[in-house]
Order: structure tokens, then C-alpha cells, then sequence
């Protein structure tokens, strides 16, 4: 479909951080990130890359071609 899916609930586990941790750290509401990691909301850019700083991943492995 070519449709942009994040894994930020795959790395989210791998790196044992919950979401109302990961919320709290880039100034987004617990909300937000649920919805991010139920792929009803993907982040702009400028948060993917906060999230991947956070995570310390690269931002390529926050997001996946479906």
C-alpha cells in the first residue's frame, strides 16, 4: 500500500520504556503517544527525531514502508 507505519510500540518494548515515560520526555500528552503507537497518529518529522533521541535509535528504525 505504500502507507508509512511507525514502530514505536516495537521499540518501545525492546527498550522496556512505557508510553507514559516516553510522553513525559518529548512534552507530549500520554494520549498522543497511544495514538502514535496504536498507528491512529504518526509524528511530524520534528518529534520522530525526538523520539528517536530519546529511544537512541535512529529515526529509520521508528519507521516502516507497509
Amino acid at each position: 500500500m505504500g502507507a508509512k507505519l511507525n514502530r514505536i510500540k516495537v521499540v518501545l518494548v525492546e527498550k522496556n520504556v512505557s508510553q507514559k515515560e516516553l510522553a513525559a520526555q518529548i512534552g507530549k500528552s500520554f494520549s498522543t503517544v497511544n495514538a502514535y503507537c496504536a498507528n491512529r497518529l504518526q509524528p511530524n518529522l520534528e518529534t520522530l527525531d525526538r523520539i528517536a533521541q530519546v529511544l537512541n535509535v535512529p529515526m529509520r528504525t521508528l519507521v516502516k514502508e507497509d
